[in-house]
Order: structure tokens, then C-alpha cells, then sequence
């Protein structure tokens, strides 16, 4: 997933951009409105400041939605009513006033992601996986794979950017709900179900202290490990016997707080 950060500030465009790498996205910046009505590859997400050096950035935000189906995020320190009316009716997709936190920023881009690409009938593919969002079916080359709804909803997190890791937060969010507060140990326990009901060496990846991707099928990754929890999730070391050996993934609580 690529973020284009359109900043002229480098004491706020640097650290932007390497939060975002952090999260797994392939983030750059540029300073100027020229340079980001020229960037290429598009980007997926556009984090635009409005006052920029060389262009108008609502201008910008104009033109990039003509011609562009990226997801444009204003960045701004321009907090007044009429600056956010007027970004958004030239194309903007949400609106966010500095100064904000990265978590906040990361959420945004998520939500905007599920508005503009809403989850439809397109099979989301990678190597010999197949996942279909519309029948809920998952196929290993050609083989139909029996998950769990837990399970699918995971693996259709890491399915939907192949390659990006995908933090652990995001999937417990999107898998189970927005405010989930139990145990993590849980996404531990499905992954390794789904790893071993999947039977491909490499599919899905453990980013150490970050998350989880889906890798490049038969590639050696370095800093990446293909079995087992992520390290520092959890001091408890699975056992034989436990539920992932079994076949089986419990759900966390139906509700939060619950034990």
C-alpha cells in the first residue's frame, strides 16, 4: 500500500513518513504540489498539507481527484469550518487537523480505505491462494481450504495488501471489534491454525514486534519467521497439546471485558 506524504516541513514530513513504514506501509514524501500531481507510481493514500510553497493545496486536492482514485487525507493546520467544507468538496476523503498522533492517522487511513475500496466480489489473489470476500471461500492451488469465520476475516485482513505487515491492533480491530481489549494471545492461536490449514511454508509471515504479511511464497526473508507466535506477544510458549494442535481456534469473548 503506498502513502504519498505531501508536506513542505521536513520536521513534520521525516517522521511521518517513518512512522508510517513502521506500520508496513511503502510510504515517501515530497514538498510541493508539482511534485505530487507527478508521482509515480500513484499512490494508494495521499496525506496532503494544504499550504504548500508552490501550488494552492486545495487546487491540488482538485486536480488529483480528477484524475486520480487514490484516497486523499488534508493534513492541516487549518482547523476553521470553511477549510474543511471546502477541502472536502473538492475531493478530499477525510480531514485532519494538526497537530495529531500517529495512531489517530493510522486509523484514518484505515476507515477511508474501507469506504473507498468497500469489500466486494473480486477475488483477492497471491501465489496459490485464492480469497473470495462475496462466498467467504479460501482455495490453496485449486484445493477449497475449511476456515473458521475467524480465521477468513484474518486472512482476508492480510490478503486484501499482500506483502505489507500488517499490524496486530489492525487485525484485532477489523477481525474482532474496534474496541477489543482482551488477550492477544488469541491471534496467535488462529494464525497458527490458519498456517497449518493453509500447508504453504512462507504464506503467512510473522513480522517480529510488528505483525503479520503474507510473503513471498518459497522466499527466505530476513528478520521474518514462518512459525510460531511473534516474539514479545506473549512469554507463554505454546504447547503440543494446545488448542492450534487440535484443529480447532476458540473466539475470543463476544464482548469486551468479558474473560
Amino acid at each position: 500500500m503506498r502513502v504519498l506524504v505531501v508536506e513542505d516541513d521536513p520536521g513534520i514530513a521525516a517522521p511521518l513518513v517513518r512512522g508510517l513504514e513502521r506500520a508496513g506501509y511503502q510510504a515517501r514524501g515530497v514538498s510541493t504540489g508539482r511534485e505530487a500531481l507527478a508521482a509515480d507510481p500513484e499512490p494508494d493514500v495521499v496525506l496532503l498539507d494544504l499550504g504548500l510553497p508552490d501550488l494552492d493545496g486545495l487546487d491540488v486536492c482538485r486536480r488529483m481527484r480528477r484524475r486520480s482514485a487514490a484516497a486523499i487525507i488534508v493534513v492541516t493546520a487549518r482547523g476553521e469550518e470553511a477549510d474543511r467544507v471546502a477541502a472536502l468538496d473538492e475531493g478530499a476523503d477525510d480531514y485532519l487537523v494538526k497537530p495529531f498522533g500517529l495512531a489517530e492517522l493510522l486509523a484514518r487511513i484505515r476507515a477511508v480505505l474501507r469506504r473507498v475500496r468497500p469489500a466486494g466480489s473480486e477475488v483477492l489473489r497471491h501465489g496459490p491462494l485464492a480469497v473470495d470476500p462475496r462466498t467467504r471461500k479460501v482455495t490453496v492451488t485449486g484445493r477449497e481450504v475449511a476456515l473458521t469465520p475467524k480465521e477468513f476475516d484474518i486472512l482476508e485482513c492480510l490478503a486484501g495488501d499482500p506483502g505489507r505487515v500488517v499490524t496486530r491492533q489492525e487485525i484485532l480491530e477489523r477481525a474482532w471489534d474496534a474496541h477489543w481489549y482482551g488477550p492477544t494471545k488469541v491471534l496467535d492461536v488462529h494464525i497458527a491454525a490458519l498456517r497449518r490449514k493453509l500447508g504453504v511454508d512462507g504464506l503467512v509471515e510473522t513480522a517480529y514486534g510488528r505483525g503479520f504479511r503474507l510473503g513471498a511464497v518459497g522466499a527466505e526473508h530476513e528478520g521474518l519467521e514462518q512459525e510460531g507466535p511473534e516474539s514479545g506477544s506473549s512469554g507463554e510458549e505454546r504447547r503440543p497439546d494446545g488448542p492450534a494442535s487440535r484443529g480447532g481456534a476458540p473466539d475470543p469473548p463476544g464482548h469486551p471485558g468479558a474473560r
